[in-house]
């Protein structure tokens, strides 16, 4: 699983998912990508396992980048455990993922074998995600401005 080294501190509020993805929302290494279409945690295992089915989907050919990291602790306190005594303890790791932010990229391969280990890739993630290309972005950036 994904985590850091180390951190400054081991427990962190839980923050807020407000607004859209400000960086990360381009496609930098590779042809296709996903890209999430609302705000959520993206646990390190659910990472690890979008990781394998897009890697074994296309059998060692081409290329698969991973552009969030879980560096956010969650914590949970045991269950049927009064209240207080402090904050729980640190249970597992997400990437705090924004609206229009790139998780994954993937190149080297033909668009056919990039969209379907895009879309089994999607199935793993907790989140509503839709497949780009270089060209839809680029395309969507040029409208926008």
């Amino acid at each position: 699983m994904l985590m850091p080294k180390r951190v400054k501190r081991r427990k962190q509020f839980r923050g807020s998912m407000a607004g859209k993805a400000q960086r990360g929302n381009t496609l930098c290494y590779g042809e296709y990508g996903i890209v999430a279409m609302e705000p959520a945690w993206v646990k390190s295992n659910q990472i690890e396992a979008a990781r394998v089915a897009m890697t074994r989907y296309i059998k060692r050919g081409g290329k698969v980048f991973i552009k969030i990291f879980p560096d956010k602790p969650v914590t949970a306190k045991p269950a049927e455990t009064r209240m207080g005594s402090g904050k729980g303890s640190l249970e597992y790791w997400v990437a705090v993922v924004k609206p229009g932010r790139v998780m994954f990229e993937i190149s080297g391969v033909d668009e056919a074998t990039a969209k379907e280990a895009l879309r089994l890739a999607t199935h793993k993630l907790p989140l509503k995600c839709k497949i780009v290309s270089k060209a839809d972005l680029e395309g969507g950036d040029n409208s926008e401005n």
